[in-house]
């Protein structure tokens, strides 16, 4: 039963290196890959300040794995307070 245990989690590891090749990613991607949660990725797209891919026909959100990487080493501001101070920036002009 241990060495299927072992088995299972070496295949999850071995799985989780291999998204990470991937070029083009959805948001599930990008948590794994990034560390960040599913609600700040969800944030970060409706303000626009996460680079993403901009075919308006399609609803779900891609990301470049290359253009995400030099993003996120560009050191961006992802504390909560700015993203909420953001957010209240753009409720006025979305009102109008």
């Amino acid at each position: 039963m241990e060495i299927e245990n072992d088995m299972v989690d070496l295949l999850r590891d071995i799985k989780g290196l291999l998204s990470h090749q991937k070029k083009v990613m959805n948001v599930d991607d990008l948590v794994a890959y990034t560390g960040l949660s599913k609600s700040k990725i969800y944030k970060l797209t409706q303000l626009r300040l996460i680079p993403m891919g901009g075919n308006k026909h399609i609803r779900q959100k891609f990301f470049d794995k290359d253009i995400i990487d030099a993003w996120l080493l560009g050191e961006p501001n992802l504390s909560d307070d700015f993203l909420d101070q953001e957010f209240n920036k753009q409720l006025p002009r979305k009102k109008k």
